[in-house]
Formats: structure tokens, C-alpha cells, sequence
């Protein structure tokens, strides 16, 4: 589906109702990673309804063990699609017999998109239809964003992220799919984070206590870039393949398991316990420059 505005051009898969292209209609410069899957062929998955890998790719509830692999299976699935307008569309996913062979719960996932003059907004709604039982899940959002990829003059070591209230990042390192017990500072220069290929040699950067809510990509060769600006999601992680001209900016309600974990989904951290009849929302937003 395409939204489109005075500034840009939005272009949504109705498969993993998934952002792919976002374009400025003065410059033609695209904002999002390409999706070259001779590195990494998604743009921008939702993580639903785990986020991270989960130990052994297994957890139980209620006595019974159940099997899922990273990141969940939203990305993967078909939603069904609305315009609201020319500017503004929604996706919703429901459970199935299928889903619940692998997550025995009833759900509604909603992902709103909405233009506003050099912005998209995109909003996530989780809404638990069950009359009695619980609905536990977690979310997460991965866009990836273009860095260097259409701009000779500004390579990729050229950018930067720089973080609005954080002067170091206390990155939890990944141990295969799952949380390890170490515990990595990285400290910001002037609040900024130089971008370098082997800066992801080891997998994503992942936060438990990252201050900022405004994240800008910028490089000091060239005016474009972005601002990214998230609700007060509790995690964040921060990814890209070696050797390829993107970025992924994370804002997580969950993150994977810990190495120690019971998988007792119950207990899984950052799990969300959503009532019957009961909602979620929240939302990111990224300001094209």
C-alpha cells in the first residue's frame, strides 16, 4: 500500500505489514535500508509476540512447553489492510488455529501508519479479546534505515547517532540468541556514537536502561539524515550487518531471554500481562531531514 503526503512517499507489505520504502518527493532520497537479502532482506519486521530468541527456542506455560524462533512469527504473516486516507492505514493481525499451535493465546495486533509532513508515525496496538485469560507478549519495533547507500561523498564510518540524554550506553552482550551476564559501558562522545562496520562484529548493541527518547542519525557529510522518536519502550537495541549501508533503531516492550532463564513464560523479562478486553499502545516516530 502507498501513503503519500506533499512530502513523502510511503510504500507498506501487507506481509508483516512492513514499512519498505520511504521516500522524499523534493530530493528523491530514500530513507530506508533496501532490503538486499544478500545481507539482510527485511526493512522494518515487527517483533510479535516474543522479541529476541528464546532459550532453546522453547518456553512453557501452564505445564506445556511450546516452540517459536526468534523474533516471532508477525513478521512473517499476512494482515489484513485498511486506508483511512490518503496519508494514513492500518494492519491487523488476529490469532488462528495456527498461531496458537505455537503461542495458545486469543489476540488482536494493530499497526497504525500515518503521515505528517516530513514524519511517519507508526503506532502499535495490542488488544487482548478473551473474556477470562491473560494475553502475555512482548513487542518490538526494527527499522532499518539507509546509511551511505546512495551517498558517495558521506560513507558509512562518516555517521553518527547522537542520543538526546545519555552520555554512556551500558551495552548487554549477546551470547548466541540470548541475554548474557556481561555487561559492556560504551562511552558517547559528546552524546554520539560513531558508526563503523565492526562495530557490530559481535550482534546488536542491546540496552536495559536507555535514558533518551530522541535519537538523531546525522553524518557531518551531508545535510540528510533522520530523527527517530519512541515512547517510553523499556529496552533498546541498535543493529546492522557488517558491510552493509544501514542501521536498525529498536525501541522493545521485551528483549530474549537471559542465559539463566527458567522459560517460564510468566517469568520471561519484560513480558507484558495484558488483561481480558484490555489494550496497548505505543509508538515510534521518524523525521525525514
Amino acid at each position: 500500500m502507498i501513503l503519500e503526503n506533499t512530502h513523502l512517499i510511503a510504500d507498506i507489505n501487507r506481509s508483516g505489514a512492513e514499512l519498505r520504502s520511504l521516500r522524499s518527493k523534493t530530493n528523491y532520497h530514500e530513507y530506508m535500508w533496501s532490503g538486499d537479502s544478500a545481507y539482510w532482506g527485511k526493512t522494518s519486521p515487527v517483533l510479535f509476540p516474543f522479541v529476541g530468541g528464546l532459550k532453546d527456542d522453547t518456553y512453557r506455560y501452564r505445564g506445556r512447553s511450546y516452540s517459536m524462533t526468534r523474533h516471532g512469527f508477525a513478521r512473517d504473516l499476512e494482515f489484513e489492510e485498511t486506508r483511512l486516507s490518503g496519508t494514513e492505514a492500518v494492519f491487523v493481525l488476529h490469532d488462528t488455529p495456527k498461531t496458537q499451535e505455537s503461542y495458545p493465546f486469543h489476540f488482536r495486533l494493530s499497526i497504525r501508519y500515518r503521515l505528517k509532513g516530513n514524519s511517519l508515525v507508526c503506532q502499535y496496538e495490542v488488544f487482548n479479546p478473551d473474556l477470562i485469560e491473560t494475553l502475555w507478549f512482548s513487542l518490538g519495533a526494527h527499522p532499518a534505515f539507509a546509511v551511505g547507500e546512495q551517498e558517495p561523498q558521506a560513507p558509512y564510518d562518516s555517521y553518527h547517532l547522537e542520543f538526546a540524554d545519555d552520555e554512556v550506553l551500558h551495552r548487554h552482550v549477546l551470547s548466541g540468541n540470548l541475554i548474557s551476564d556481561q555487561v559492556v559501558d560504551i562511552p558517547l562522545r559528546n552524546n554520539r556514537l560513531s558508526l563503523s562496520p565492526d562495530l557490530f562484529s559481535s550482534d546488536a548493541l542491546v540496552m536495559k536502561d536507555l535514558k533518551s527518547r530522541r535519537i538523531k542519525l546525522a553524518s557531518d557529510k551531508t545535510e540528510r539524515g533522520i530523527e527517530f522518536v519512541y515512547d517510553d519502550f523499556p529496552f533498546f537495541g541498535i543493529w546492522a550487518v557488517p558491510g552493509a549501508d544501514f542501521v536498525c533503531l529498536e525501541p522493545w516492550q521485551g528483549i530474549a531471554d537471559g542465559i539463566n532463564h527458567n522459560q517460564e513464560l510468566t517469568n520471561k523479562e519484560g513480558i507484558l500481562a495484558l488483561a481480558p478486553q484490555a489494550s496497548w499502545s505505543k509508538s515510534w516516530e521518524v523525521t525525514c531531514i
